[in-house]
């Protein structure tokens, strides 16, 4: 029996891993790696790979001549959308992905930290179990505009892509995949604290108690519909 493909899972900082997407495809391969600062990565061909998952990072999603590796990134995450393979990019990874469709970035376009509400302004498996307006966290100052063809699912007023689907592909400018484990490792990061307020991390702490709860079940619901995807591919 042929086994089955591998989900690949790139990743641009040690802190900032897949959290509840890993849950979500616990019992596939996952292959974790980390190519943002290497000129020539090598990467699987789209056709090896049941499907493609990219997270965030503090890098600019365009920062070539910085981070080397972000180039090939974008270019599988465009053979991914090619190709059918289901995608998930999340933060960095939703903004390398519109940038591989052909939008554009605007980097400091308002910054979004800590627990507020998006308006999901369209019907998608990724969001369906969420409600309208799901408080999630954000931790940004970049965004992206819209790629041709692709539909809006989520918006705030600081940035009006929060999230869109192209094909087999999702973008999430916030963070689904936190669970209360992985952010207690973000606030003890001081690269990802060095620029709050005073007293930022502790409210943001504080929101992880009151939120993260409450949209747990529709997180879950919806990886796993990205999840049943990646299977039915595998």
């Amino acid at each position: 029996m042929t086994p089955p493909r591998p989900v690949l899972v790139l990743t641009h900082v040690a802190h900032e891993g897949p959290g509840l997407v890993a849950r979500a495809l616990d019992g596939l391969p996952l292959t974790t790696r980390t190519v943002v600062d290497d000129a020539s990565p090598r990467l699987p061909a789209v056709g090896d790979l049941a499907g493609l998952v990219v997270m965030g990072g503090p890098q600019d999603a365009d920062d070539d001549l910085g981070h080397p590796g972000l180039a090939a990134e974008r270019r599988l995450l465009a053979e991914a959308v090619d190709a059918g393979v289901p995608t998930l990019g999340v933060c960095l990874g939703m903004q390398l992905l519109a940038l591989a469709l052909g939008a554009r970035l605007h980097r400091r376009h308002g910054t979004e930290v800590g627990f507020a509400p998006v308006g999901v302004v369209a019907p998608d498996p990724l969001l369906a179990a969420t409600g309208a307006r799901p408080t999630v966290l954000h931790w940004h100052d970049d965004a992206v505009d819209l790629p041709e063809g692709a539909t809006l699912l989520a918006r705030t007023d600081v940035t009006p892509v929060q999230a869109f689907r192209a094909g087999s592909a999702v973008g999430l400018q916030f963070h689904l995949e936190v669970e209360p484990t992985l952010l207690d490792v973000w606030l003890a990061t001081p690269s990802m604290t060095a620029g709050l307020e005073p007293g930022e991390a502790d409210a943001i702490r504080l929101g992880s108690r009151q939120h993260l709860a409450a949209l747990r079940p529709g997180a879950d619901l919806g990886l796993a519909a990205f999840a049943a995807a990646v299977r039915e591919h595998a």
